[in-house]
C-alpha cells in the first residue's frame, strides 16, 4: 500500500483481522451444530421424506419433468422461463413445476441419481 499512511495501514489490517476472527467464529458455530447427533438425524429423516414424497408425487408430476427435458432438448425458451426458479440445496436439483407453484405444491425434481424428489423452501441462487 504504497502512499498510504501508517493509522490507515493499522485501521485496514485491524478490520481485516476482525473480519477473518468473525469468518472463523461462524464457520465454528455452524461445524458445531451441525456435528450435533440431532441435528444429522433430523436432516437425515427430512432426507427419507423428500424422497417418499418425491417417489409419491411422481405420478402427478412426471410429465412435468418430461416437458423440462424436452425444453432443455430443444432449446425452448418459454417453457423454461414458465419454469419455477426453486432449488434444492443438498440435491443441486431445479423444480420442474411451473412458476407459482409452492401456495398448492411443493417443489419436486428429479436427483442426479434419478430418484424423485419432492421439498418445501428453496436456496438461494447464486448466479
Amino acid at each position: 500500500m504504497r502512499g498510504s499512511s501508517t493509522p490507515d495501514r493499522v485501521a485496514a489490517a485491524v478490520e481485516s483481522h476482525a473480519w477473518r476472527r468473525a469468518w472463523w467464529e461462524t464457520e465454528t458455530a455452524i461445524e458445531a451444530v451441525l456435528s450435533d447427533p440431532e441435528v444429522r438425524r433430523l436432516g437425515e429423516e427430512i432426507e427419507r421424506t423428500e424422497a417418499v414424497l418425491g417417489r409419491e408425487l411422481r405420478p402427478h408430476f412426471q410429465p412435468y419433468q418430461d416437458r423440462y427435458n424436452r425444453a432443455v432438448r430443444d432449446a425452448d425458451l418459454y417453457t423454461l422461463t414458465r419454469t419455477c426458479p426453486g432449488k434444492h440445496g443438498r440435491w443441486g436439483r431445479t423444480c420442474v413445476l411451473d412458476t407459482g407453484h409452492d401456495s398448492n405444491a411443493p417443489h419436486w425434481g428429479i436427483t442426479t441419481e434419478g430418484q424423485p424428489v419432492a421439498w418445501v423452501g428453496s436456496v438461494p441462487n447464486d448466479d
